[in-house]
């Protein structure tokens, strides 16, 4: 049994623990989301639809409550907390106005028969295995398609979320969510193991690290269960030209900076071409060194902590590692010396392939600044990694833009932005930042059987 640990990183002190699921307890959790499976999926769609139009109301009404919550569990500044809570209302609002009508029984071309239709039908009990980083939205943009769809949910998140994973419980079931169609647990990594080999599991979707998505997945294939992944990234930011050095900078350090750089779709390497590379770099430094980084709580805070002090020592091992190296250090480096999981924001320069810091993610407040000849230079650099979850092009020559952005290998590529989100656009990666989507009508697609019944003529 493992026990799930709610640290402050803004003080280092541990708030509350919580006692895990008791491994006897595993065949039990699949077996009652089965169980509630039976009902919920006879729940007529409009039904489930009205349950998600609540949950949206409830995450409006209880914003403060939900904003708090990880702004003390994982340091999340204030202003994004409370920008986390509305996107996930906005997600579960989606899929309550437009979940629906993807459900709806499509008519074929008869080919011969009487009819032949396909049905969208949903397959089960799944499991969801979610980070820290986001708490609200990466859970509500896997369950919300997915009870709409008929599925029940048994959500394991992230050890440090314990508080917030049971106040999103507590949500749904207010909502009208029956009590077994989603069930939260702490469990340990073994335990969802165990649980995905249980038949009544039919699938299974992480967000996290790449160790754990291969370690998942490896699972749900011995069992033949579904599985989608989203997972790392190293996302590009290419600058071909501005006419506003300023600007440009201000909007390329506030992408870089948010969350303290904890999220998967940053971008973390800037690639810029040589005649802009210095005000380039210049910029973004004086951008890093006059972010405000303190109390997440305090409404003036721009920077926050990192999620833990082990999360912090990890970016300051990458970051010392990339100097040892080679790489330079334009400003920061270090932890900050003050309780918590501080780290000042950081820029590193002068990366070649050899070095650690080329390939690998960086997840914190660390910006990796190239200096290419061209855009086909840009391009081979984006390239050049194992990760492909999203990118993007910044030019005044939109046409130019969206030629290099096509070129990126990469799920999802922005022209004059960096990382956005909303419930109707697919989110996703390729290559080792995972498969499958998430959000819009392709969340909807991955856990639903989409069935074939085709009548032939009468005998």
């Amino acid at each position: 049994m493992s026990t799930y640990v709610t640290a402050n990183p803004t003080t280092g002190v541990t708030d509350r623990e919580f006692p895990g699921l008791k491994d006897d307890e595993v065949a039990g959790v699949a077996e009652r989301s089965l169980a509630a499976y039976q009902n919920w999926r006879a729940t007529d769609a409009s039904e489930r639809a009205a349950i998600l139009s609540r949950t949206a109301e409830e995450y409006e009404r209880r914003a403060d409550e939900l904003a708090a919550v990880i702004t003390t569990e994982m340091g999340k500044p204030a202003k994004e907390a409370a920008g986390e809570v509305q996107l996930a209302a906005d997600i579960y609002r989606w899929y309550a106005e437009h979940g629906p009508d993807l459900l709806t029984t499509e008519a074929l071309d008869p080919q011969g028969a009487k009819a032949s239709i396909v049905q969208v039908a949903p397959i089960g009990p799944l499991v969801g295995v979610m980070p820290w980083n986001y708490p609200y939205y990466q859970v509500a943009r896997f369950v919300a398609p997915n009870l709409l769809a008929g599925n029940t949910v048994i959500l394991k998140h992230a050890s440090i979320c314990a508080a917030s994973s049971a106040l999103m419980a507590d949500i749904l079931h207010d909502a009208g969510v029956p009590e077994d169609a989603y069930i939260n647990v702490y469990a340990s990594s073994d335990q969802i193991a165990d649980m995905l080999a249980h038949n009544a599991v039919r699938g299974v979707s992480l967000t996290g690290s790449e160790k754990a998505g291969a370690a998942v997945a490896k699972v749900a294939a011995e069992n033949l269960k579904k599985s989608v992944l989203e997972l790392g990234g190293s996302d590009p930011f290419i600058l071909l030209d501005s006419a506003d050095m300023e600007r440009t900078t201000k909007i390329a350090a506030r992408a870089r900076l948010s969350n303290a750089g904890q999220a998967c779709n940053s971008p973390k390497r800037f690639i810029v071409l040589d005649e802009l590379y210095d005000g380039f770099v210049d910029g973004v430094v004086k951008q890093f060194e006059s972010t405000a980084v303190g109390d997440p709580a305090d409404e003036s805070t721009q920077m926050g902590p990192l999620s833990s002090l082990s999360a912090r020592d990890t970016v300051a091992e990458q970051v010392e590692t990339a100097a040892k190296q080679g790489a330079t250090v334009r400003t920061g480096g270090k932890p900050m010396q003050r309780d918590g999981a501080f780290f000042e924001p950081t820029v590193l320069t002068d990366i070649t392939p050899d070095m650690d810091a080329y390939s690998e993610e960086i997840f914190g407040p660390v910006a990796m600044i190239y200096k290419v000849a061209s855009a086909e230079d840009a391009v081979a650099l984006a390239n050049d990694v194992e990760f492909g979850l999203s990118g993007s092009v910044w030019s005044g020559d939109i046409g130019k833009a969206e030629q290099v952005a096509d070129r990126l290998d990469v799920g999802m590529a922005y022209v004059n932005e960096h990382g956005t989100t909303l419930p109707g656009l697919p989110f996703g990666g390729v290559k080792r930042s995972g498969y499958g989507r998430e959000l819009g009508r392709w969340g909807m697609g991955e856990f639903v059987n989409t069935k074939l019944r085709r009548t032939a003529s009468d005998q």
